[in-house]
């Protein structure tokens, strides 16, 4: 299992610091997020800063953006990693296409499929000299000068990985992509029951093997030295819990448990406003689902007994800082692992 990190960051000029720290810590890859933050502007100055680690973006908005603009953007960090970027694309929901992105929905889980056939198609032209010629029902391509062409890369293409939860995404990465980045708001009862099959069901559709498609997911951790530690570590995390759970489109991880009523529950307090009363409905009882709990020293086997065998890159929902317990961080990676 390879350990990865979230390069969180409010100021660029302090992304190059923390990808090079992140690296010396011992992580595997660290991923840039699209959360009140361009994600790739942070990969950029990542992706020079370091040497060995892989930069990701977990998740790039995806429809905001032309195939073309996403196509871009990630062949040039693949340069500048020289081998080591991952292109990480999610739709996000109708709400926030419609009013934060003023984008269109339309189709999500079609849309997306096309534009990864697009975006690889880009890649053949720019790299094979292959000639310009995309038909969709979503987007068209049918134009590229040398002017506009790069040159071809020295390196692999960049891997496309894609975000999800739901059956047609968890089908949609079994069939194309070659990485999916499992929502963090999660359950092993739902990996095993909704996502694993319908990955399974999109290998089968391209005649794919499951090492073809490397499971990414992140872990919510609770963690602390001792008891009184842990129990103040809890209130963080339910807070982000009950901020994804009051998505509609994640009910089913509710669902599965028989606690899709909270999801409902928990619109209404995020319609009103009231994001500070949302993670008083989080229960000890969801923490243990949707959580690991534990002192520093039992995490390592508590994320190997939830995960192993099942994700092939497991992150910790925790920021890379600099200074704050670095021994700490150096061990519990390198026992994860």
């Amino acid at each position: 299992m390879k350990i990865d990190g979230g390069l969180m960051t409010t100021d660029l000029r302090d992304a190059a610091r923390l990808a090079a720290h992140a690296e010396q810590l011992g992580y595997d890859g660290l991923w840039t997020a699209e959360a009140g933050h361009d994600p790739y502007l942070p990969a950029a100055l990542a992706a020079t800063a370091t040497e060995r680690i892989t930069v990701g973006t977990n998740i790039a908005v995806a429809f905001p953006r032309s195939p073309l603009v996403h196509a871009q953007v990630a062949w040039d960090l693949q340069a500048a990693s020289r081998g080591r970027f991952v292109l990480g694309l999610g739709t996000q929901v109708k709400g926030h296409n419609e009013r934060r992105y003023s984008t269109p929905w339309l189709a999500p889980g079609p849309r997306l499929r096309e534009m990864i056939l697009l975006i690889r198609h880009i890649w053949d032209v720019w790299q094979h000299g292959a000639r310009p010629g995309f038909e969709g029902k979503y987007y068209k391509f049918s134009l590229m000068t040398p002017f506009f062409s790069p040159a071809p890369l020295d390196c692999p293409l960049p891997q496309i990985y894609i975000a999800g939860l739901n059956p047609y995404m968890c089908r949609l990465a079994g069939e194309l992509s070659d990485g999916f980045h499992i929502h963090p708001f999660h359950s092993v009862k739902y990996i095993n029951e909704t996502v694993l099959p319908n990955v399974e069901a999109g290998l089968a559709k391209a005649g794919r093997k499951r090492e073809q498609v490397a499971l990414a997911s992140t872990a919510f951790v609770i963690a602390g030295r001792n008891r009184d530690e842990i129990e103040r570590a809890k209130a963080p995390v339910r807070q982000q819990i009950s901020f994804y759970a009051s998505t509609r489109t994640y009910i089913g991880v509710l669902e599965a448990h028989g606690w899709g009523e909270t999801c409902l529950r928990l619109n209404e307090k995020a319609a009103k406003g009231d994001w500070a009363g949302m993670g008083s409905l989080i229960t000890d009882e969801m923490l243990e689902v949707y959580a690991v709990e534990g002192t520093y020293d039992e995490v390592p086997g508590l994320l190997k007994k939830k995960y192993g065998g099942v994700i092939d890159r497991l992150g910790f929902y925790a920021a890379v800082r600099p200074g704050a317990d670095d021994d700490l961080w150096r061990r519990l990676i390198a026992a994860c692992r």
